[in-house]
């Protein structure tokens, strides 16, 4: 049992990249899907899907390099914790590494990037930081 999910998919994502993996597997939920949707789309990893072939639904993201084997993502981090919520206003929304990197936004509207949101002028809970 996890209590934090969002917290264990991206200590995978990390782990994984530390060792040179080309792949993780994840346990699948909507909202760790919808995020890894986002990693995918702001060209983080190169391919996220669902893997229906285990015993349970799961995840699998193909982690993305740079030419001299770097991982594409620097560091990954949770913001909000079940133990401390983090919420911002629409005013309040974060810059990451000077919009250099994104904060994934839970809002009322769905997840998305700082940037999405900023552009909307709604607020939410920040889950987590990548560059």
């Amino acid at each position: 049992m996890h209590t934090d999910p969002i917290a264990d998919m991206l200590t995978r994502i990390r782990n994984a990249q530390a060792v040179k993996k080309s792949e993780v597997l994840i346990p699948f939920s909507k909202l760790k899907f919808e995020i890894a949707k986002i990693l995918k789309h702001a060209d983080y990893i190169e391919e996220t899907s669902k893997a229906e072939e285990a015993k349970f639904p799961q995840i699998k993201i193909v982690l993305k390099y740079k030419d001299n084997k770097e991982p594409a993502i620097r560091e990954i981090k949770r913001v909000s914790r079940p133990g401390q919520r983090v919420y911002v206003n629409s005013n309040k929304i974060p810059n990451v590494l000077n919009n250099l990197g994104l904060a994934i936004i839970s809002t009322s509207q769905g997840l998305m990037t700082n940037k999405d949101a900023k552009r909307k002028s709604i607020g939410g809970e920040v889950l987590c930081e990548v560059w």
